[in-house]
C-alpha cells in the first residue's frame, strides 16, 4: 500500500522567517526609488477610511505609487532633520507622517491631483464612533420596509418595537441619533438598516512636495500625538 502523501513531515527549520530589519530596509529602499523616479509627493488624510475604496482609487492611480502605514520607516527613508533628509526638503514631509496618513508619489501635475481629489467622495454607512451628521428622528407608527422577521433584532439595538397584524411598528416616536453625536454601535447599525449614509470616504491632501526642492501646505494640518513605539511596527506600505 502506498505511503499517504498527508503523512510527509515538514522541517521546520526550512522555513524561512520574516527578517523585520531586512523588511524595513527593503521599505526605505523602495521609498527612496520613488523619490528618485517622481515628480512629486503628497500627504494626505484618509477621511472615513474604507480599504475597499482606496483599493480602487489605487487602481485608478496605477501610474502613480501609494503608501499607507509605517510612518517612521518612512519618514527614516526621507529624512527626518535636514542634515538627514534624502532630498531637500524632504523632512518637512516627514514632520508630517503623524497619525493615519499616508503618501502618495506621482508625475500627475499639482492641480490635477488636487481637482481629482477634490471630487472624490464616495458615500457610505456611518461607522461606530463616527460623527452623526444629521439629525434622524422616527414617527410613531409602522414600518413597512422591515421584515417582521427582524422585529426582535430592532428591539435589542433599541428600537421600541412591536408587531401590529404582522407589520413592525414603533410604539412612539424615537430619535436615533442628533447632529453631532459620536455614534454607537446601535445607532450606526439602525442607521445602516434605514439606508442612511453620514460618511464620506475622502483623501484630504495636506501638503505637497517637488522634486525641485518645493514644498507646499495645501490644508489645516491636524495636531495628532507623535506614534508610540507599538504603532511603528503596525501597518503596510502598498506596493
Amino acid at each position: 500500500m502506498p505511503k499517504s502523501k498527508r503523512d510527509k513531515k515538514i522541517s521546520l527549520t526550512q522555513v524561512d522567517k520574516k527578517n523585520g530589519l531586512e523588511t524595513k530596509q527593503k521599505l526605505v529602499d523602495t521609498v527612496r526609488n520613488c523619490v528618485d523616479t517622481y515628480a512629486r509627493i503628497f500627504v494626505f488624510k484618509p477621511e472615513n477610511m474604507r480599504n475597499l475604496k482606496l483599493k480602487e482609487v489605487r487602481d485608478k492611480w496605477n501610474h502613480s505609487k501609494f503608501f499607507i502605514g509605517r510612518n517612521r520607516v518612512i519618514a527614516k527613508a526621507l529624512g527626518k532633520t535636514e542634515a538627514e533628509e534624502y532630498n531637500e526638503n524632504l523632512h518637512k514631509i516627514s514632520l508630517l507622517l503623524r497619525g493615519e496618513c499616508g503618501l502618495l508619489f506621482t508625475n500627475e501635475k499639482t492641480q490635477d491631483v488636487l481637482e481629482y481629489f477634490q471630487n472624490l467622495a464616495e458615500p457610505d454607512f456611518a461607522r461606530t464612533g463616527g460623527k452623526c451628521t444629521e439629525t434622524v428622528v422616527l414617527p410613531e407608527g409602522p414600518l413597512p420596509d422591515f421584515s417582521h422577521a427582524i422585529e426582535p433584532q430592532l428591539r435589542q439595538i433599541g428600537l421600541p418595537t412591536t408587531l401590529k397584524k404582522g407589520v413592525v411598528t414603533l410604539i412612539k416616536e424615537h430619535t436615533v441619533c442628533r447632529e453631532g453625536d459620536i455614534l454607537t454601535s446601535e445607532q450606526a447599525r439602525i442607521l445602516k438598516l434605514l439606508g442612511k449614509e453620514q460618511a464620506e470616504f475622502r483623501l484630504r491632501m495636506l501638503a505637497v512636495w517637488g522634486n525641485d526642492g518645493s514644498f507646499e501646505v495645501l490644508a489645516s494640518i491636524p495636531e495628532e500625538a507623535s506614534m508610540s513605539e507599538d504603532e511603528e511596527n503596525e501597518g503596510e506600505e502598498d506596493e
